[in-house]
């Protein structure tokens, strides 16, 4: 493995972001929301070795929480709403970034893997 050339890890994540082929940065890489094309119908690259799991959802959760918590406290002590108001503002506002984020952050982990070669993406097309 040692004999591949280095691939260009920030471009990966910046395609995968973008939801695109990792490898030429044209083609999609999902069919769905969130479901990752086993090729690249521009290249040919193989994408069905990834292994993103819960990875995504786990950081989106991250972020969503760590933006929308700080900014309801601040909300709330600075306009005083009432409850209802504020949960339903903040709930609608956690799911509408969540549903943005996922298939991103899906993306960038796929292109990591693959930016890597992880999980058989290095392997040559013939194993």
């Amino acid at each position: 493995m040692t004999d591949q050339p280095e691939r260009p890890m920030k471009e990966a994540m910046k395609r995968g972001w973008r939801r695109r082929c990792p490898c030429c940065g044209s083609g999609p890489m999902l069919s769905g929301y969130l479901k990752v094309r086993d090729t690249c119908a521009v290249c040919g690259e193989e994408l069905h070795h990834h292994r993103a799991d819960d990875g995504p959802a786990y950081v989106t959760i991250v972020i969503v929480g760590h933006l929308m918590a700080p900014l309801l406290l601040w909300s709330f002590m600075k306009f005083e709403p009432d409850p209802w108001i504020l949960s339903t503002i903040f709930a609608v506002g956690c799911v509408s970034l969540s549903l943005y984020l996922l298939p991103r952050l899906k993306g960038v982990f796929v292109a990591i893997q693959w930016a890597k070669r992880m999980h058989g993406f290095g392997q040559p097309a013939n194993v």
